[in-house]
């Protein structure tokens, strides 16, 4: 089983600046709830670069090291991040909205190994409202932006 979610919304920033603020991923310490820390520990930010992400999730703490993938500016994001336990996909993609703003589609989708894989069906139940709370906060964050802030 590979819990997954996916969400579209929309914001009043632009997307290129949607796309350099969620790029990078540093800045998950404030659009992701779940995210205490999150620091660059290799490369710069292009593709190949590597972020230290420590998160809280249905009351765990976990580390995990978070790979770019993939950069297309302005239209896609994609991490893929890892322990040992645990492999996540981030897919970030973004277009051209009304206004000058942007759509945001973010898809999320988790596998895991050794005794972590019972989890699966508990972390897909839970995946619906964490969804939301991040979505919401996410884009207040880039509304954020989109207001000039």
């Amino acid at each position: 089983m590979r819990p997954s979610i996916t969400r579209t919304f929309t914001t009043t920033a632009p997307p290129e600046r949607v796309h350099d603020y969620l790029a990078d991923f540093r800045n998950a310490e404030e659009w992701d709830p779940g995210t205490k820390t999150c620091d660059l520990v290799q490369g710069g930010g292009e593709v190949g670069s590597v972020y230290r992400n420590v998160s809280s999730f249905m009351g765990r703490e976990s580390e995990i090291r978070y790979t770019v993938a993939e950069l297309e500016r302005p239209t896609r994001i994609h991490l893929v991040g890892r322990n040992e336990q645990f492999e996540g996909h981030d897919v970030l993609g973004v277009r051209a909205g009304v206004d000058g703003g942007s759509e945001v589609t973010y898809h999320a989708e988790f596998s895991f190994t050794g005794a972590a894989k019972y989890a699966a069906p508990l972390v897909a139940a839970y995946l619906p409202a964490l969804a939301r709370k991040t979505i919401r906060q996410m884009q207040a964050c880039l509304d954020a932006l989109g207001d000039g802030r």
